[in-house]
């Protein structure tokens, strides 16, 4: 699914929220000229709900009964302020708190703070994002955009331990203006020794043809150090995962550590250099993967086939904009 597949998507105070993709302005494909992020400022709204799910899981959504694990995406421009009303549809208390992102101590989303919510409550969580620039003392202060997450604080213990290992989490990304935008965005959660809460050897496929703009948002939760794998294509260490032009100094990688509660983000072309194929990615710790956190990056040819890759022989599918997280 691309970012022309509006059914999938929420309206909501004049932002498309995307349970799949971001709701930024539309990408153009590699063929085209690229889309880039406008200036932020805006102030937007959404409701977003806490959920009970089948299997003692647990999962945000932005309506109720369709909570996801990862939760919705949220995308915002730099500049940005975004009021979350949030409803605890739980018998536990619950709450949202944000990484990389402003908020007041109100909007905290700990027991500490008194900011969860009880049971059948609901309470506005305000984050606002900023530009880059300098401090009055003369310093530099670092912009918000980045790939963030957000997660529960207080299901279990007062650390949330309870409510993320059972699904509470979701991607955040702030743009800067003029970054470039993908035609897709898909996330993958390594959570404990699960990718987004799947039974093991049942990561998610995600679809995609050659020469779209893939963006794929990486987080962990849980014990274990990670490390991120994806075959047959790379991406820049920096904060985009695009080089800004051939001088840039950032190292071009296709594995990358990520401990419990980092999160990294970046963008490919599908098949570029490399063509359609059944993609592998995965943890690179030799006994995570061989214990299951595997999925495919099912990159197609225009006519729709995948060269060599026979869908029977895997039991986990392709996720196409729904039902896995929040949904890639």
């Amino acid at each position: 699914m691309d970012r022309r597949g509006f059914n999938r998507r929420v309206l909501l105070g004049g932002t498309a929220v995307a349970t799949s993709l971001s709701f930024a302005p539309g990408a153009a494909s590699a063929a085209g000229p690229a889309k880039t992020a406008p200036a932020g400022g805006e102030v937007k709204r959404i409701k977003l709900y806490a959920e009970r799910l089948d299997g003692g899981r647990m999962g945000y959504g932005l309506e109720k009964g369709k909570a996801s694990i990862p939760g919705p995406l949220i995308e915002l421009n730099e500049g940005d302020t975004l009021h979350v009303e949030f409803e605890n549809t739980m018998d536990v208390p619950v709450s949202l708190h944000v990484h990389g992102l402003d908020y007041e101590i109100s909007s905290d989303g700990t027991k500490q703070s008194k900011s969860d919510v009880e049971p059948g409550g609901t309470r506005t969580y305000t984050w606002r994002t900023h530009a880059p620039g300098r401090r009055k003392d003369g310093t530099w202060r670092a912009g918000s955009a980045g790939y963030w997450h957000y997660h529960d604080h207080v299901v279990g213990t007062e650390h949330g331990t309870g409510g993320i290992r059972n699904g509470l989490y979701g991607p955040v990304i702030v743009r800067r203006k003029g970054d470039v935008l993908p035609d897709a965005t898909h996330t993958v959660v390594f959570n404990d020794m699960t990718i987004n809460n799947r039974p093991a050897h049942t990561g998610p496929d995600f679809e995609a043809t050659v020469g779209d703009r893939v963006e794929f948002v990486v987080i962990t939760h849980g014990e274990f150090y990670h490390t991120f794998h994806l075959h047959g294509h790379r991406w820049a260490d920096n904060r985009t995962g695009m080089l800004t032009g051939p001088d840039d100094p950032s190292q071009v990688i296709d594995n990358k550590i990520c401990g419990p509660a980092d999160s990294f983000g970046f963008q490919v072309i599908a098949g570029e250099g490399v063509g359609a194929g059944a993609w592998m990615y995965h943890c690179h710790v030799q006994s995570h993967s061989d214990m299951g956190m595997v999925g495919l990056f099912l990159v197609k040819k225009p006519d729709g086939t995948i060269p060599g890759h026979d869908p029977h022989e895997h039991h986990h599918g392709a996720d196409s904009g729904e039902g896995h997280e929040h949904g890639h």
